[in-house]
């Protein structure tokens, strides 16, 4: 009864009050940030939620079951083009320039951010971490700063003005790539850390995991040729067992869970994901589930981390992460022709953080591949870089019709 009474208070603290903020703040912040706020102000004020049970036990469960959901979701997104207004202008670059715009998006942030890092904030007090190479944890917080949040950006794009959601739609198809890079990156480093002991003490276990996300892959790319239309059940029982093999086989390569699910959703067959209410289930986990994980992230910086030193490094890397972005995008635009408000409003876009930064944060921090202060200062960085998104754009886009 005590574990219930704890889900309760953690589900009243960390959906029902962020929940209500968002409605009565008329959404002005996306609500991935509320909660993290929320944990993040617990932790610096020190209050004492653990009298209430929270985090509580069945809260953990549900908020990472939810999370590995939105991680599948956006997976499964990978392919589709959610939020477009099939009535809505459509801006159509060539596959090269789209390509060569989003390594660019993607490339120069990361690149700058990991040597702005590793030559001034690395020696920082409390930043270095042990038995991790410097280099690593330089890339990983560079690939923090450079990534882009493709499920809370999806929100967005879903709410802009119809003259605004082709530049919507344009920043989409590039924090698609962003997403999947990141999901990759993540893995590399996962196994850079490791170095050659990655591979040692493997056991049939962990060869079947690699067959398994194989397999996974092989079927996907059959179904899609073969086996365009099947009974709708027969789709809802291939999801949960998708989303639980591609867990499972990260999880035993020794990558986190979050990778493989993502896996997972990416290489399912686009014709069956276009039969399912992905995002119905996304908004719902989101909404109602996630911000348990979201808070609980919050509440496990450590309070004392937060110094006013880590708060100006914080704000530091909020501004090296927002212009690098936006001047990556406004040097190579991944479309020929657009005005300098346009293409300042894509990059205001794939600034957001949001809900990728904390899960890609959580993960580098559970691995030891981050300090304490890096990973407050990126909780941070998610919350500031998320909140500024609708008013950077609303300041570019005012007249991105206009020309340049």
């Amino acid at each position: 009864m005590e574990k219930i009474i704890s889900l309760f208070a953690d589900f009243g603290v960390f959906v029902i009050l962020p929940w209500v903020l968002w409605r009565l703040t008329r959404k002005i912040l996306p609500i991935v940030v509320l909660p993290i706020l929320l944990g993040i102000l617990f932790a610096v004020w020190h209050v004492p939620v653990g009298q209430w049970g929270i985090p509580s036990l069945y809260g953990n469960d549900i908020g990472w079951l939810a999370v590995l959901v939105l991680a599948f979701t956006a997976g499964l997104e990978m392919w589709q083009h959610p939020g477009q207004d099939p009535n809505a202008e459509v801006i159509a670059p060539t596959l090269g320039r789209l390509l060569g715009g989003a390594v660019v998006a993607l490339g120069l942030p990361l690149v700058i951010g990991a040597v702005l890092v590793y030559q001034f904030f690395l020696p920082l007090h409390g930043w270095g971490v042990p038995h991790v190479p410097q280099w690593v944890a330089a890339l990983s917080l560079g690939l923090c700063i450079a990534v882009s949040a493709l499920p809370v950006l999806i929100g967005i794009v879903r709410e802009l003005e119809p003259q605004h959601r082709p530049l919507g739609q344009l920043a989409l198809k590039l924090a698609v790539v962003d997403d999947a890079a990141l999901w990759v990156g993540l893995a590399i480093l996962q196994f850079a850390t490791k170095g050659p002991a990655a591979l040692h003490g493997w056991t049939g276990l962990e060869f079947v995991a690699v067959a398994l996300l194989v397999g996974l892959a092989l079927l996907g790319t059959w179904a899609t040729r073969n086996f365009k239309k099947p009974p709708l059940f027969v789709i809802w029982l291939a999801v949960p067992l998708y989303l639980a093999a591609g867990s499972w086989a990260s999880m035993q390569l020794g990558l986190h869970e979050l990778i493989g699910a993502y896996f997972a959703g990416a290489v399912m067959p686009p014709s069956w994901v276009r039969r399912l209410p992905v995002e119905r289930v996304g908004t719902f986990a989101l909404i109602w589930l996630a911000p348990m994980f979201f808070g609980h992230s919050g509440l496990h910086i450590d309070g004392d981390a937060l110094t006013w030193p880590s708060v100006v490094a914080s704000l530091a890397l909020v501004a090296i992460s927002v212009l690098v972005k936006m001047g990556a995008v406004y040097l190579y635009p991944p479309a020929a022709g657009l005005s300098s408000r346009q293409k300042l409003s894509v990059g205001a876009l794939l600034q957001c953080k949001g809900l990728m930064e904390i899960v890609a944060a959580t993960i580098l921090h559970s691995q030891g591949m981050i300090s304490e202060f890096a990973f407050a200062s990126l909780m941070v960085l998610a919350v500031i870089s998320t909140s500024l998104t609708g008013p950077l754009f609303r300041l570019f886009a005012g007249k991105a019709n206009s020309a340049g």
